[in-house]
């Protein structure tokens, strides 16, 4: 007979990151009233590529100002995206992903809605977003998560994984897909939604400040006492 292993010691590990955290930068929280829609959400990770967060809100407001309905954007010629989502760093590229994603929906669904998610099961709503051309796990997962939908899922951006591996938490070479299925088992189960929205973006500016992608200041870092990259030791198991 097996005997219960017991809790998995990274679940301590995301507690302590998230106190540190919250410790260094303040608390990063998205309030109720300032979520998108999803169909915004979704739009914003599809363009968003390798751009700035502001660039990319821009361009996703932008365009709906302009056209006033995600059918009417769906309609437009992909030169005439490319030259509204100058602003993204691969227009040309988001406009012809967003063009196919926004036409998948509308052939599927009869216009640019996804209220049908939130009548679904977390992971078949996000294999439904995956299905859609251009969406990848960083964007099913916010759309969940950052959306009116607030679902318990948590977002997964460059940042986020990058320092995932360097603490240990995930292997080292894990794409965003394994880095998702590596975390979301371990997640403190008493974590709101919103409280792994806020994980997700205190990791972000985790990344933008001291774990950057060359020469990380890990003297200063605020967890470097649970990251193996910054003590120099394999953590215990």
């Amino acid at each position: 007979m097996q005997l219960p292993l017991g809790p998995d010691p990274r679940t301590e590990t995301l507690r302590r990151i998230q106190a540190a955290l919250i410790a260094r930068f303040g608390r990063i929280v998205r309030p109720d009233g300032k979520r998108r829609a999803p169909e915004w959400v979704l739009v914003h990770g599809v363009i968003g590529a390798q751009t700035k967060t502001a660039a990319s809100n821009a361009s996703t407001d932008g365009l709906l100002a302009e056209y006033g309905s995600w059918e009417a954007v769906a309609a437009v010629p992909v030169k005439d995206l490319e030259a509204r989502l100058k602003r993204q760093t691969f227009p040309k590229v988001a406009a012809q992903r967003l063009k196919d994603c926004l036409g998948a929906i509308i052939a599927e669904r009869g216009s640019v809605d996804l209220r049908h998610l939130s009548n679904l099961d977390l992971e078949d709503a996000m294999a439904w977003l995956e299905r859609l051309p251009g969406v990848a796990r960083k964007n099913s997962a916010g759309v969940m998560n950052a959306s009116s939908f607030a679902r318990k899922v948590m977002v997964i951006d460059g940042h986020h994984r990058r320092i995932m591996q360097r603490m240990g938490i995930v292997p080292a070479k894990a794409d965003t897909a394994r880095t998702y299925d590596a975390l979301m088992p371990v997640v403190p189960d008493e974590w709101s939604a919103a409280d792994m929205d806020e994980h997700h973006l205190l990791l972000k500016k985790l990344g933008q400040t001291f774990c950057r992608p060359r020469q990380p200041q890990c003297a200063e870092c605020p967890v470097r006492s649970d990251c193996e990259t910054g003590t120099g030791t394999p953590l215990a198991r």
